[in-house]
């Protein structure tokens, strides 16, 4: 079954992690979501849905600042040269769509085909903002309570310095 806002929403009360949503109209872009939620407090994120040459999905999770030189980011990771998933592979494996892109679709992933990288400088933040599985709503929580809920998904994850590996700017 697939994961909704209400069902995450149900999780993280499950998991006790606590979360303030905000709804808001459907945004498309950083700079959209930016008009409705740059007063929140905390890092404001995106994920990048990726694909590698030989096939494996990634999720980036960072900043939403960050210009990703993908090139550098394949490097440091050590993959084959990255192109952004198409929307069709993105519904299949994530069951979002694009817009929507946030580290909570990993519960959608039973399968584990996603390998998950965040960004060191955003776990830095003491709180952060992500879509609940729909881009009308952001959801805040706390930035060790995402490890928490990775943990929860079964989904290992990467933090890599994006800094230090020339992969981002901004």
């Amino acid at each position: 079954m697939t994961w909704t806002r209400d069902r995450l929403l149900a999780h993280l009360d499950a998991l006790e992690i606590p979360y303030a949503l905000h709804e808001h109209r459907a945004v498309f872009t950083v700079e959209e979501a930016r008009e409705h939620t740059g007063h929140l407090p905390g890092g404001h994120c995106k994920s990048l849905f990726l694909k590698d040459k030989k096939g494996g999905l990634w999720l980036l999770v960072c900043l939403d600042h960050r210009r990703i030189d993908m090139n550098a980011l394949a490097k440091a990771l050590g993959a084959p040269r990255f192109s952004f998933g198409k929307p069709e592979l993105l519904m299949e494996v994530l069951a979002i769509t694009p817009g929507s892109v946030t580290p909570f679709a990993l519960l959608n992933d039973p399968q584990h085909r996603v390998r998950v990288v965040l960004d060191r400088a955003m776990l830095d933040h003491e709180r952060l903002n992500y879509h609940p599985l729909t881009n009308e709503a952001t959801t805040t929580i706390a930035s060790t309570d995402l490890l928490r809920f990775l943990a929860s998904t079964g989904h290992p994850h990467q933090v890599l310095d994006l800094d230090a590996t020339g992969a981002a700017g901004g």
